[in-house]
């Protein structure tokens, strides 16, 4: 499913860089798992014993650490790690002392989990390239999703967006070319799922169907106003 790109899809490194996870919670543990799947060497730390332990045999290496103190990450050598992602959440002091510390170690590329505008407005100032906030990217899709026109959305920072849809009804019977979907919504179909079919990629005459799942891609309020269309 397009949710699984959530946090992944964000990360744009390069197959085999070393990352460090700091804070091994809910967020931090799962980007950890999913870059791990894709190859990267993966170093986690916690200033807690509990969620290090569990870690142990999953990741390249789990350590049991304060992240705040500048000098105990350049011993377990977290300079020499291309990129650094903080998932500290509730402790705002600890998340932003940790952006200061990689800082200060260089780091060229620091990513932060932030709750709040504010702490994502502070934690750039003081050193982190890039700030993600997970709770608010997952209420917004979670409210594409409730409104029915949507099985799943992920929006970008630059208000593009990809997402997987019921085939509306003007589309119904009707091959690519002949609906005009880009010329009349501003919408590309990148590809189309049939039940017990293979996924397809779209093409001019690709025939749409009543029950088919597109995957397009466009301005999100360009996909909303396409995915909600029910008259032919």
């Amino acid at each position: 499913m397009l949710a699984k790109l959530l946090f992944t899809e964000q990360f744009a490194f390069s197959k085999g860089d070393s990352v460090v996870v700091i804070g091994l919670g809910r967020f931090g543990s799962s980007v950890a798992r999913s870059l791990m799947r894709l190859g990267h060497d993966v170093m986690g730390i916690d200033r807690d014993p509990e969620p290090v332990h569990a870690w142990a045999d999953l990741l390249t290496h789990a350590v049991q650490a304060d992240s705040t103190n500048t000098m105990v990450l350049r011993q377990l050598g977290v300079a020499d790690f291309s990129h650094a992602i903080v998932g500290i959440g509730t402790d705002l002091a600890a998340s932003l002392m940790t952006i200061m510390a990689l800082s200060e170690l260089g780091i060229k590329d620091i990513w932060a989990k932030a709750l709040t505008a504010e702490h994502g407005q502070i934690a750039q100032r003081i050193g982190a390239h890039h700030v993600v906030y997970p709770e608010a990217d997952m209420g917004e899709r979670v409210a594409h999703l409730i409104s029915g026109r949507m099985v799943d959305f992920i929006e970008f920072d630059d208000g593009f967006a990809i997402a997987k849809i019921h085939a509306p009804a003007p589309t119904h019977n009707l091959r690519l070319a002949e609906s005009s979907v880009r010329g009349k919504y501003g919408v590309t179909v990148v590809g189309l799922k049939r039940a017990n079919e293979n996924f397809q990629h779209a093409k001019p005459d690709t025939l749409i169907l009543p029950g088919d799942l597109l995957i397009v891609s466009g301005s999100t309020h360009q996909i909303q106003a396409f995915a909600g269309q029910t008259r032919p």
